[in-house]
């Protein structure tokens, strides 16, 4: 683990959380990490640091310690903390990502984009994955048996047929 010079010299947890912050936001999560659990254990009160530190703890337990559904409750927690965050909504779909979760992820950069529509992260995340279509016969479920079916066909007629077909679209011998 890598610490800077000046990791030792916090005397407001609050000054420690932001470096820790600006490392998660830069990229460097174990360095971050190391701000976010040292701000923790400096922590006499639980439940009172800003949301956004709950929610980079979380992702960056996730994506540091792939402690994944510890991650997912404490973006959660950000979220009932401050659901007006984007940022606690981008965390959140990036540790779904991680659980492989991407309907959820898919959900939670959708309700991101209706606090913030030009979150350029959000944004970015949400063209990394794509946009899905809608499933053919709105009224039923996308995971609907016929949903599959009519989709993985909508696709071949597209012109990029998987090699793989649906497992609704085998049938049972």
């Amino acid at each position: 683990m890598r610490f800077d010079e000046t990791f030792i010299a916090f005397q407001n947890p609050l000054d420690q959380l932001e470096k820790g912050l600006e490392y998660c936001r830069k990229g460097d999560w174990e360095t971050g990490l190391a701000h976010l659990t040292a701000v923790a254990e400096q922590q006499k009160e639980p439940g009172k640091l800003p949301s956004r530190y709950y929610s980079y703890l979380g992702y960056a337990m996730a994506h540091q310690q792939r402690k994944i559904n510890e991650g997912i409750k404490l973006c959660r927690y950000a979220i009932k903390q401050e659901f007006f965050q984007p940022d606690n909504y981008l965390n959140l779909a990036r540790t779904y990502l991680l659980a492989k979760r991407r309907d959820a992820a898919h959900r939670a950069i959708e309700k991101g984009l209706k606090v913030d529509a030009n979150h350029p992260e959000l944004l970015a995340l949400e063209k990394t994955m794509g946009k899905r279509k809608p499933p053919v016969l709105t009224f039923l479920s996308r995971g609907n048996p016929l949903n599959r079916l009519l989709g993985w066909l909508r696709h071949a007629l597209r012109g990029s047929v998987k090699t793989k077909k649906p497992a609704a679209a085998v049938a049972k011998k």
